[in-house]
């Protein structure tokens, strides 16, 4: 039976792990795939780490994967270590927060199960599903950087910067990964397009944004970063 690794890092998100991991429990994959939960706390400051134990507790059947920083490193860094431990033939990236919804797995595999897809990425800007409208200037940075990616990169994304990326374990586990922290989505965009005959497909997802007050996290300084790396993984 094939196995999706659905890779969750976690910095201070105590008060919506457990809202998210129910989400992912609930959400029920085409052809019986099973799930494999890979949850990287990146030395939270909070209760995460609590939050996650007695959910891990409250829910025995469930197949979770938890390993902790010893030190704050980075959302890219977290990714890092799930990637190396994930066992299942596909793998997505799935954020803490409740941005986006698990219920849309499915989406993403259906191109990869018919035999189309290698990668498929999901689009916060394509699609009929429901989109919560805020921070026009952050709209605006993330479409400037998937224009500026595609540029070298010749993909037509849509966008570059989205949490849902659903992979091809093999493919992925094969590249040299080195950005701790958001660079990860301009990094691992450049190297998956330079892999010959990759198939890499878009579906449109929804998008439940979070405000600065609800926890959102990425500033300016990580669109700086952004094309910074966009610059150096692509020349």
């Amino acid at each position: 039976m094939k196995k999706l690794s659905i890779i969750i890092p976690a910095y201070n998100e105590e008060r919506t792990i457990h809202l998210i991991l129910d989400r992912v429990r609930d959400a029920e994959l085409l052809d019986n795939i099973e799930k494999e939960l890979i949850i990287v706390n990146d030395c939270s400051s909070d209760n995460t780490t609590a939050a996650i134990q007695a959910y891990q507790q409250q829910n025995p059947n469930l197949n979770i994967q938890y390993f902790e920083h010893e030190k704050n490193q980075g959302k890219g860094a977290a990714l890092h270590t799930g990637i190396s431990r994930a066992t299942g033939e596909y793998l997505i990236i799935q954020d803490a927060d409740l941005e986006y919804d698990p219920n849309e797995y499915n989406d993403l595999l259906k191109p990869v199960l018919r035999g189309e897809a290698d990668v498929v990425y999901g689009s916060r800007f394509q699609g009929s599903n429901p989109h919560r409208i805020l921070f026009f200037w952050h709209t605006i940075g993330n479409k400037f950087l998937t224009f500026l990616s595609n540029m070298f990169t010749n993909l037509n994304l849509t966008d570059m910067e989205t949490c849902y990326k659903l992979f091809d374990t093999k493919m992925i586990k094969s590249l040299t990964l080195k950005e701790k922290r958001f660079g990860f989505e301009p990094e691992v965009t450049a190297k998956i397009s330079r892999i010959s005959n990759i198939r890499i497909y878009e579906v449109g997802i929804s998008y439940y944004g979070r405000t600065y007050e609800e926890g959102k996290k990425i500033g300016w300084k990580d669109g700086i970063r952004a094309i910074y790396c966009i610059l150096k993984y692509n020349l």
